[in-house]
């Protein structure tokens, strides 16, 4: 990647998450927590495609934008045939996962070599499949960043990650792993939730085995370092609102609150992300003539592997920030925005830009969905009238949808409407 290239995305993170004076205790953590994104945060996205995919309603007509993350949920919106997909990030690491993927939807050879490289993502062949069939069909910074090499890989090139379990790495896979080995300290084997067989079995352990894990004092100590939670991708400003909207006031009892919900409320045959969170991966898959298997996303699903191909050219990922590359887009001309949980990092002046640029930009009956910390919407008092008017906040639809989403980590789930 290019130096100068480099030094834009640098300066896009720094201003999306500092908001602090760097001498004040919350500068020095939020320039810490912007030193731990630059690397690979999300291996998977951890927001649900399929709740999603419902609230917008997605048309051959669609043109929409997205953040990107980890490229899993842009990947199955291809699903509903859009028309028209802009993913954007902050993180490099992010953006070339997202052109690696829709690279590898494109040029390898059949299903079984895709799904390899990004369902198990742990064989050596991966390496091989990369340097045959995508080194040369891909960008020089994607490139550049695949092959390069950093202290977090111990030297080894990026794409060795394929062949050393993707789902083990990046900030979120180290922290499901500590969170791993602090249950086994204290007697308890997360993974034995994937063993489990029914909402009640599920039920059951975590009553009796993970939540009283919640009140152990390293856990509760641990947790009530902003630092803790960095590889959740939780800068300090989310933090806080986290903290604040649960009645205990601390960081333990809103993780058990989380957790409880992943666990306990969508059974493990049809919930990937509990799959990822207690087993540490997707689940085995059965051979083609051998019927059903573990539940995936909808980009790694057999069934989807030629649409998807067929349609990946419908997909841009860029290095940008959401308002910056809104303010290039002509008025009336977007569907569908997906902000992720984007805001809960953002000040009143950059909300209003977001929005401003949002509404110039949106089509009549254009719908935007995002997800905060806390369980209201945090748009009201915050963005400005005139703007919030002219758009039509769907409660009941986002708290069943909230409640329909597999992911569990977020307090609520929003869906907004333009009236035009």
């Amino acid at each position: 990647m290019a130096h100068g290239t480099l030094t834009a995305s640098k300066k896009r993170l720094r201003n999306a998450v500092h908001r602090s004076d760097a001498t004040s205790r919350d500068g020095i953590l939020e320039r810490l927590f912007t030193f731990a994104f630059k690397g690979l945060v999300y291996p998977q996205i951890w927001e649900d495609p399929d709740v999603d995919m419902k609230a917008l309603r997605l048309t051959p007509e669609s043109r929409m934008i997205a953040i990107a993350s980890g490229g899993c949920n842009v990947m199955s919106y291809l699903t509903a045939n859009p028309a028209e997909i802009t993913a954007v990030d902050l993180n490099r690491a992010h953006v070339a996962l997202g052109r690696l993927k829709l690279a590898a939807a494109k040029y390898f050879p059949n299903y079984e070599t895709f799904y390899r490289f990004f369902g198990e993502a742990d064989e050596k062949a991966n390496v091989g499949a990369y340097n045959r069939f995508l080194k040369d069909n891909l960008d020089a910074d994607t490139v550049a960043y695949w092959e390069g090499r950093d202290v977090a890989n111990w030297g080894r090139k990026r794409i060795t990650l394929f062949s050393r379990d993707l789902y083990h790495h990046g900030l979120l896979g180290y922290c499901i792993g500590v969170g791993h080995l602090v249950a086994r300290l204290y007697g308890i084997d997360p993974k034995y939730m994937v063993k489990t067989r029914s909402l009640e079995e599920q039920r059951s352990y975590f009553d009796s085995a993970l939540a009283p894990l919640f009140d152990k004092r390293l856990v509760r100590w641990a947790t009530s370092k902003k630092m803790s939670l960095y590889g959740l991708g939780i800068p300090p400003a989310q933090y806080d609102a986290l903290v604040s909207a649960n009645a205990d006031g601390n960081m333990s009892a809103v993780l058990r609150e989380r957790l409880e919900k992943l666990a306990c409320d969508f059974s493990m045959q049809d919930n990937y992300f509990a799959w990822q969170a207690f087993g540490r991966g997707y689940a085995p898959q059965a051979g083609e003539s051998s019927g059903p298997s573990g539940p995936l996303p909808p980009y790694l699903k057999r069934d989807h592997f030629e649409a998807i191909r067929q349609r990946a050219d419908r997909v841009r990922v860029l290095n940008r920030n959401f308002t910056e590359h809104l303010q290039g887009v002509d008025d009336d001309t977007l569907d569908a925005y997906v902000l992720l949980d984007a805001q809960d990092w953002m000040t009143d002046h950059q909300l209003n830009a977001l929005w401003t640029e949002i509404t110039r930009t949106a089509r009549p009956g254009a719908r935007v969905i995002f997800r905060t910390a806390a369980e209201p919407t945090l748009l009201p008092g915050r963005v400005a009238d005139p703007i919030l008017d002219r758009w039509t906040y769907e409660e009941a639809e986002s708290l069943e949808l909230g409640r329909q989403d597999r992911s569990s980590i977020y307090g609520g789930f929003h869906l907004y409407v333009f009236n035009g």
